[in-house]
């Protein structure tokens, strides 16, 4: 799904805040799991009542309802915190677009049933989705083969869209005239605002949701560039190839050069290594 500011009207807001009470865990029934690094922890944030705990990576939050299953809470929190410290340090490797992203408050929110999503964090927020089953911890482990791992998907978007885009608009910003959005327009064999009808032929990026606009088109474009230089698209040629041509780090390279240089340029930190989910492992 596409990154999204979730902001809900004040009413609805006191609507859920009654019922969600209710649902409240305390922090002490809650098991910290056995993650090396991580610790699953209760939390009384603000207008994310229903969701009953979190997990914290550089100062980002990723919640979870009750549903959601400690192995892919923890499984979000390490690919989150790969990504972020790709040579696994300790240390971000771009601290200031976590820094931005700190700043911007932003986080995750995991859920089991679509339902879950009808919440009312405070204004200002930037939040991402993510479905505990489409959660797949095994896929990179099995060698990128079987069911994907939308987390790779999801935790990428909020990174990009709330920390590159937001620390870097000339360069990485979701819209049009930016350097992302330039190399984007090239890739679409044309500046669609809307979706076209049909994308020319000399298109490799062709994604056809009617309901992405140009900014939601950026960010996809976004995480299946970097996805694919990284290797996680390179047996699924069969199942995206409608809407993303380049699924090698070599395709990339040899037929998006503008975008290639972009996200391998050392100075914006990206990371060089494919996350497994087993952060500093």
């Amino acid at each position: 799904m596409k990154p999204q500011e979730i902001r809900f009207a004040a009413f609805m807001l006191l609507l859920l805040w009654a019922c969600n009470n209710k649902k409240n865990t305390s922090p002490d029934s809650i098991e910290a799991g056995s993650d090396p690094n991580f610790t699953i922890t209760g939390h009384t944030d603000e207008g994310l009542s229903s969701f009953n705990r979190k997990v914290v990576v550089f100062g980002i939050d990723i919640y979870a309802v009750r549903q959601v299953e400690d192995a892919r809470l923890l499984h979000a929190a390490n690919l989150l915190a790969q990504y972020l410290d790709n040579d696994e340090d300790g240390i971000p490797d771009h601290q200031a677009v976590v820094d931005k992203m700190v700043e911007k408050q932003a986080f995750i929110v995991m859920w089991k049933s679509e339902d879950d999503l009808d919440i009312s964090p405070p204004d200002g927020r930037i939040g991402q989705d993510l479905g505990n089953d489409e959660t797949i911890p095994s896929y990179v482990s099995n060698g990128k083969t079987g069911r994907f791992d939308a987390a790779l998907e999801e935790v990428l978007h909020l990174i990009t869209h709330a920390g590159y885009a937001k620390l870097y608009p000339d360069i990485f910003g979701e819209v049009r005239g930016s350097t992302i959005a330039n190399a984007m327009d090239i890739a679409r064999a044309g500046q669609f605002i809307s979706v076209p009808d049909t994308y020319p032929s000399e298109a490799w990026y062709s994604y056809d949701d009617e309901t992405c606009e140009y900014d939601c088109q950026v960010t996809e474009y976004h995480y299946w560039a970097l996805t694919s230089i990284l290797g996680a698209q390179e047996n699924r040629l069969d199942e995206i190839g409608h809407e993303w041509k380049l699924n090698t780090r070599e395709k990339v390279q040899n037929q998006d050069a503008a975008v290639f240089q972009l996200l391998t340029d050392p100075q914006y930190s990206f990371p060089t290594v494919l996350p497994d989910g087993k952060y500093r492992r």
